[in-house]
């Protein structure tokens, strides 16, 4: 997009504040004029820290969930698939609901702080029913299916909450925001591994029920989207002037060609293949949520090891995706998300040889790396959405994207550990990194709908 004059569109006003909707070359409408106070009475950094908050608070239920299986199967009998399929399911659900909720919030029938209420209360239900019930199917219900839609619910509507208010600079803000999903579960993680056994668990988990419930409740409270076409007052979305951060990352990311519908989404071709390098690189990473405490301990690992390696990759995994988040600002959100699936796929090969040699501090660099580019890969994938496809059915178009997370979960867990039972953790942690790498092939083929077409045609006319 080419530095034009602001087109003058139609003018309003809400809350008492005047605003413009101005057009740009390609017939993309940016609702102007209106600051973040005006429409919030606050600064819109709170929509940063308080979705960052509640993904913390439900971290726990997928990061922190390898740590507990141990002591669910004893004191619930469970085999050691039960408790994979268990977190497979949950998985699933977490990502399917992320489209249909996307669409009820962009229909209007679900406000951003009903999603999040109604979610807070389902992850509470979800523990209660992993505290509680000892028939797996039951625990499927109620931890899987019911535990794994408030969470999703949380989830989706945090992260679309900071791309419609920070469509100039999401990636630092998205990377910052999906990080607390990953480290959020360092205390539980130790948790589980030292003061959770048969003896307590009803307790803990109920704790752990009542903490999500109360943690996303109270930031649910202060949720508010923005209007449609909503652009920062200070920043051109033409010209891409404004701060240097601001001009540099509009530079590097421009905005998207215009508001594509879900449906026009999908026809472009793009969509599907993030889709497709999602399910990959998804797989990769849950395998190694999944696996790597048990893997450690099969090693002859110690629980301190075994406990810290999964630490490391729950720290490292979330703030590695804010990390690079800010990086991709800089560099380009395709190049970054590019380097960190590579990163992946080669961390995988590195657990194997740092077992094989038995080096525990080997193997805590590679959970190190296997963390880094497990989890910054998510904000890449929904700061892309957005900067393909626009902000307007963000919510919708990032809940097809991230539903590839579905399969994901499916051949992550419950797959991953048929698996290891057939080839081994060295045979299932070889496949992960080939998979990882293929998903690094397919995302070198993402392309901005629209900005190929449009630059020929500027160069046609120029000729």
């Amino acid at each position: 997009m080419t530095a034009e004059p602001m087109a003058a569109g139609s003018t309003g006003s809400a809350a008492g504040t005047k605003y413009q909707e101005i057009t740009d070359e390609n017939g993309r409408v940016f609702r102007v004029g209106e600051t973040d106070r005006d429409i919030l009475g606050h600064s819109r950094k709170f929509m940063v820290y308080l979705p960052w908050v509640a993904m913390m608070a439900i971290s726990v239920s997928e990061y922190a969930y390898g740590s507990a299986e141990d002591t669910l199967s004893s004191a619930h009998g469970w085999t050691q698939s039960n408790t994979f399929w268990i977190l497979s399911i949950w998985v699933f659900f977490q990502a399917g609901i992320a489209f249909p909720a996307g669409w009820l919030r962009e229909k209007g029938i679900v406000t951003a702080k009903q999603a999040m209420m109604t979610g807070a209360f389902m992850c509470m239900l979800g523990f209660i029913a992993l505290s509680h019930l000892s028939n797996v199917w039951l625990a499927i219900l109620g931890f899987g299916v019911v535990g794994g839609l408030g969470s999703g619910l949380v989830y989706s509507t945090c992260i679309n909450m900071v791309g419609k208010w920070f469509p100039e600079r999401k990636g630092g803000r998205t990377g910052f925001v999906n990080g607390g999903f990953a480290y959020g579960s360092l205390p539980f993680i130790f948790i589980f591994n030292y003061a959770f056994d048969t003896s307590n668990y009803h307790r803990v988990l109920d704790m752990i029920g009542a903490y999500v419930l109360v943690v996303v409740l109270v930031c649910a409270f202060f949720f508010r989207d923005p209007p449609k076409n909503w652009w920062p007052h200070d920043v051109d979305p033409l010209a891409k002037s404004g701060s240097a951060k601001s001009a540099r990352s509009l530079a590097k990311n421009p905005p998207a060609v215009r508001q594509y519908t879900p449906m026009e989404a999908v026809r472009t071709g793009v969509l599907p293949l993030m889709w497709f390098s999602l399910v990959l690189t998804a797989g990769v990473s849950i395998f190694g949520i999944s696996f790597q405490v048990d893997f450690a301990k099969e090693v002859g690992f110690g629980p301190l090891v075994a406990a810290s390696s999964m630490g490391v990759m729950a720290v490292i995994n979330g703030v590695g995706r804010a990390v690079v988040g800010w990086m991709s600002d800089i560099w380009g959100r395709k190049l970054s998300l590019v380097l960190v699936i590579v990163v992946l796929g080669l961390a995988q090969f590195g657990v194997i040889w740092a077992g094989d040699i038995k080096s525990e501090w080997l193997f805590l660099v590679f959970a190190f790396l296997s963390g880094f580019g497990g989890g910054a890969f998510y904000p890449m994938f929904a700061a892309l959405t957005p900067d393909y496809f626009g902000e307007n059915y963000n919510a919708t178009n990032y809940g097809l994207v991230y539903s590839g997370k579905l399969i994901s979960g499916l051949f992550g867990g419950g797959l991953g550990s048929m698996v290891v039972a057939a080839w081994g953790y060295n045979g299932a942690y070889a496949l992960a990194g080939s998979i990882s790498m293929v998903a690094a092939a397919v995302a070198l083929l993402l392309r901005q709908p629209g900005r190929d077409s449009e630059n020929s045609a500027k160069r046609a006319v120029t000729a």
